[in-house]
């Protein structure tokens, strides 16, 4: 299933930073370049607050990133501050316990901006903080859970104002060639082709009181947080259906203006509110191809012409020049 959520360009930026650090001003350009490589996003977005790209985007940026960094997931996450998370953040900060905080962020995952499904539990006098239910790129799923799990950790430790001891760390994956890092991220008490995916603290940490808990602020937050959930969850429903409606036309895609008409919104309303979450008409219509594509592909019992004729392309060579756009690789490539 294509994934319609909707993100800054935080994580994009950290990478580029942190790749692109101590090099000359011609490597920098050079690097950028191979970063940003097939993802759709310029140069110019880097700058821009207001700027939002796709979940696809911002992986196709940290796979380009992980060829120049086998490390990059455990880097970008102890960058990850918890002032990165906007209203979540001061809602999380301002929280009378550090449970009370892991809770509340786990309770927002849209806002949080998780690929996993987040949990604490616990056991003893352990509190395990776990990641499961991945469901994005399964190449970079490794990279995700990495990320994942060292921004947590930086996350409890900017809450307690401190490095927070990790008691114990599991991982599914097995041990990897920058093992070290694991334990730069985790201490030394880490256990490959585990189980579970999760780090773990002392229990007692969760009941002691944050240094910068407020309860007027906590609670002006959370409203806000609500709110803003709210609201994010209605345009992630309308542009679910957008995509919906296109995906189901591929063959023969409609005009904007029809599209528009299946909306019950006029031409200009669908465009403006597309634009707000920042993408228009043929971005969505070349992710669904892409998507649609790559599915038709795998399956190896589609000649190419097939695949363009039920993508909507009116001839092979379209199809062929639109996916090496797309992907960096011819589909002939892609398939085998």
């Amino acid at each position: 299933m294509l994934e319609s959520q909707l993100t800054t360009l935080h994580v994009v930026s950290l990478a580029l930073d942190y790749l692109c650090r101590d090099v000359s001003p011609e490597q920098q350009e050079w690097l950028t370049t191979e970063l940003l490589a097939h993802s759709g996003i310029e140069v110019a977005d880097i700058h821009n607050n207001d700027a939002r790209i796709t979940r696809q985007q911002e992986l196709t940026v940290c796979a380009n990133g992980l060829a120049h960094c086998s490390d990059l997931g455990l880097v970008l996450g102890q960058r990850m501050h918890i002032s990165a998370y906007g209203l979540l953040g001061y809602a999380a900060i301002s929280s009378a316990t550090l449970g009370d905080a892991l809770q509340l962020m786990f309770t927002y995952p849209s806002l949080l901006g998780t690929y996993f499904h987040l949990q604490l539990r616990i056991d003893g006098d352990l509190a395990w903080i776990c990641a499961s239910h991945y469901r994005q790129r399964d190449d970079l799923r490794r990279f995700n859970i990495e990320m994942c799990l060292a921004s947590l950790r930086q996350i409890c430790s900017d809450l307690v104002g401190h490095p927070l001891p990790v008691r114990a760390a599991e991982f599914s994956q097995s041990d990897t060639s920058y093992s070290e890092s694991y334990r730069h991220s985790f201490g030394p008490h880490i256990r490959f082709n585990g189980e579970q995916d999760a780090f773990a603290i002392d229990t007692r940490a969760l009941i002691e009181r944050l240094p910068l808990a407020n309860p007027v602020t906590h609670n002006e937050m959370l409203v806000r947080c609500r709110k803003l959930n709210a609201e994010f969850n209605t345009r992630q429903r309308w542009l679910d259906k957008v995509r919906d409606l296109l995906g189901a036309q591929l063959c023969a895609p409609p005009r904007l203006e029809v599209l528009a008409g299946q909306m019950h919104c006029s031409a200009r309303t669908l465009r403006r509110h597309l634009k707000e979450m920042g993408t228009n008409y043929q971005e969505l219509l070349d992710d669904l191809r892409f998507e649609r594509a790559k599915l038709l592909l795998a399956e190896k019992r589609h000649a190419i012409y097939q695949i363009a004729e039920e993508l909507g392309f009116s001839e092979s060579a379209s199809f062929r020049h639109a996916f090496q756009r797309w992907s960096g690789v011819a589909p002939s490539q892609f398939r085998y």
